[in-house]
């Protein structure tokens, strides 16, 4: 990866992107330089921070030293538009306030956060409690779930970066729901994440004193990922479904595990094989061979999802496991799969490294 003020440019056949990042000190923010920063296709140009405003980066951050070699800019609209494509790790409410005028200077953008996933913008100001500020630019905005909007994605001008949660539960439940072989009235997702997902800011409910040798559930009437999920699952199958979605909070810093469970229709076929051919040519998914345990740790720090599927003794029951890294499938890796998708790169461009073990 090149940072500093590069023009962006042609290497033999590779196209270099000029990339800005808004709101990169938080650990989604993080995250995503980690992964800019070896990306071979990247001249990361601008990174910005009010707070942190004239600060190296790699100061902030030790992890990125030798990687990244720019400072915090204030966010300057001119200069993000004049990137390939703009990358808003901020909270929600933040891009929306941005991004027309970055289109206008014919800038990309991928939200990291939730501005632009939920299309009824009623429901959206419902749960997000504030007033849409471009709601004409929702309806265009694609939802980067690759394995879901492939197409869609390499011609998008603005992608939506689906949550973790939802991406964690979305690919668990997907073949299922697209083959119409399950009762989708009543989808259960019991899913646990680590600590990270609750960002970097201070909050007593997050110290270690409070989160350590400690298991809990949250939101339990009403998660804000709950209506993006139900979202993704009506357009696979074509009509809403009902879903019981309760997160928990568990003391590990990175991870999502989403247990799903539904009740079978008659005549369902082979679930293992079912599996294994909706995902085979996706880089990111992985199906575990029968009777397959997954494990957060198997994939943290990776862009990969993994997923075994059961029927406990064989019963109309079905059990999906699904695990991913929040911060990496469940964020900036994801968020990176689509930039390489809507540029022409190599899909897995940067984002093939294995799993951190222990």
């Amino acid at each position: 990866m090149l940072s500093g003020s590069e023009p962006a440019f042609l290497q033999g056949n590779c196209q270099v992107l000029d990339v800005g990042v808004v709101g990169g000190t938080g650990y989604t923010g993080v995250e995503l330089l980690r992964l800019l920063a070896v990306h071979p296709d990247v001249n990361l140009k601008m990174v910005t921070s009010r707070s942190e405003s004239g600060r190296k980066v790699s100061d902030l951050f030790a992890n990125l030293r030798g990687f990244v070699d720019i400072e915090f800019t204030e966010p300057d609209v001119e200069t993000l538009g004049a990137c390939d494509v703009v990358f808003f790790a901020t909270p929600n409410g933040t891009a929306m306030t941005m991004v027309e005028e970055l289109l206008q200077r014919g800038a990309r953008v991928i939200d990291l956060a939730a501005d632009f996933r939920i299309k009824d913008i009623d429901e959206w100001e419902n749960w997000y409690g504030m007033k849409h500020a471009c709601a004409d630019i929702v309806a265009e905005a694609v939802y980067g779930l690759p394995e879901m909007n492939r197409d869609a994605i390499k011609t998008a001008r603005v992608i939506a970066n689906p949550g973790c949660y939802p991406t964690a539960v979305t690919l668990g439940f997907l073949p299922l729901i697209e083959q119409g072989l399950i009762e989708d009235s009543h989808l259960i997702a019991d899913a646990k994440s680590g600590v990270s997902g609750a960002g970097r800011g201070a909050s007593t409910a997050t110290l270690l004193c409070e989160t350590s040798e400690n298991f809990k559930p949250y939101a339990v009437d009403g998660h804000r990922h709950l209506p993006e999920i139900k979202q993704n699952l009506a357009m696979a199958c074509g009509h809403q479904v009902g879903l019981t979605f309760v997160p928990h909070l568990t003391p590990m810093i990175r991870g999502i595990e989403a247990t799903l469970y539904a009740v079978s229709k008659a005549d369902t076929p082979d679930l293992q094989a079912l599996y294994a051919q909706r995902y085979q040519d996706e880089p990111f998914v992985d199906v575990l061979a029968q009777a397959s345990m997954p494990e957060t740790r198997s994939v943290r720090g990776s862009n990969l999802c993994r997923i075994s599927v059961f029927r406990p003794q064989g019963g109309d029951t079905i059990v999906i496991s699904s695990v991913i890294d929040n911060l990496v499938k469940g964020a900036a890796g994801q968020a990176i799969q689509n930039m390489n998708l809507m540029f022409q790169l190599d899909e897995t461009a940067g984002l093939l490294q294995p799993a951190l073990m222990p």
